[in-house]
């Protein structure tokens, strides 16, 4: 069955780039923290080289390493499947270094299609990067740079990944393309400058390129917070309403909560929808809080077979679309107007 099914994701990739086919009008952006993606090699690189490799803590092979990019790639293909188009952009989070993209490229069912890289080494201690994987056939890349965020407070210092900008063009139209990893709130304590000033390096950055006349800005990333708690100048945050829902992207201790999102210039707000995915090969039953979780790729030392305790997420952008599915209204207010989301239950 398992062989397959193989066979079935291979025959798909080389149907897909004809089934979905592409449209000018519209645009598909996947976003994924892929947790721990590693390569199989001791480099000496540090605590998390020492433990992912084969003689390491985890036994991280290279049987079990190409079996997560099989499954990355599965997802990708899944996406196109089900929505109609393959994704035109991905976002990825904590990957090690451009070696793991290329093998995600190159042997799996993805060397079929035409996804190219962007990718720089950033500062963080564990070694995880962002990347950004585009369609050629879809986007010219112009411009890209790592944007590293950087600060202190009472002694703390913040070294962490960088902030992922690109600019790329399609059919005359530029797109500004942030992708994020937020400093997490792992260790207790105030964290939240942390957070706080990558949000602002985030806003300065995207500023920036609206200023260069940049049509569409489009931020993604693992926030490692709640939306509520996620503002940035006049980006909208596409994940509130997915948020009021109960709707999330990470299980913990039972609960559902969303700190995987997308933001959007104003312009382009009504014509955005978000979605979490949950491919049924990704999940996994929590039997001490019952319902469905992500499936990871190691419960501490346990070996599990998954990919990461995130759900993927997906924005769909209808370039000319006036659908009504997705509306924001500006309401005026004492201290100001602010933006208000009116999402409709159907789905466009």
């Amino acid at each position: 069955m398992r062989g397959l099914v193989t066979i079935l994701f291979v025959i798909l990739a080389w149907a897909l780039p004809l089934h979905a086919v592409s449209r000018g009008d519209s645009l598909s952006v996947m976003f994924w923290n892929v947790e721990n993606f590693f390569d199989y090699f001791n480099d000496d690189g540090g605590d998390s080289d020492a433990e992912f490799s084969p003689h390491g803590v985890r036994r991280w092979t290279k049987r079990r390493f190409y079996a997560k990019c099989n499954a990355i790639a599965k997802t990708i293909l899944w996406t196109g499947e089900k929505y109609g188009r393959l994704p035109d952009l991905v976002g990825l989070a904590e990957i090690e270094n451009g070696f793991v993209l290329r093998k995600l490229l190159s042997e799996t069912a993805l060397r079929k299609l035409d996804y190219g890289i962007i990718h720089y080494e950033s500062p963080d201690h564990r070694g995880i990067d962002v990347a950004l994987l585009y369609r050629r056939s879809e986007f010219e890349s112009l411009s890209s740079r790592p944007v590293h965020v950087s600060g202190s407070m009472g002694g703390d210092s913040l070294k962490t990944r960088d902030i992922l900008a690109a600019v790329l063009r399609r059919g005359g139209k530029e797109f500004g393309i942030l992708v994020n990893h937020h400093p997490s709130k792992y260790g207790g304590g105030d964290s939240d400058w942390r957070r706080d000033a990558a949000i602002r390096q985030m806003q300065a950055v995207g500023d920036s390129l609206r200023g260069a006349g940049v049509s569409y800005v489009i931020s993604m990333g693992d926030f490692n917070d709640t939306p509520e708690n996620v503002r940035c100048g006049d980006l909208l945050n596409l994940a509130l309403p997915l948020a009021a829902k109960g709707r999330g992207s990470i299980r913990y201790n039972g609960k559902w909560e969303l700190i995987d999102m997308f933001m959007v210039n104003p312009e382009i707000g009504n014509r955005c929808r978000m979605d979490i995915l949950e491919p049924p090969f990704l999940m996994v039953w929590d039997n001490t809080h019952p319902g469905f979780k992500p499936l990871r790729t190691y419960t501490g030392p346990r070996y599990n077979g998954g990919v990461s305790d995130h759900s993927p997420i997906l924005l769909r952008f209808a370039e000319c679309s006036q659908d009504s599915s997705l509306l924001y209204t500006k309401e005026g207010g004492s201290k100001g107007s602010r933006l208000q989301r009116k999402f409709y239950s159907r789905n466009y």
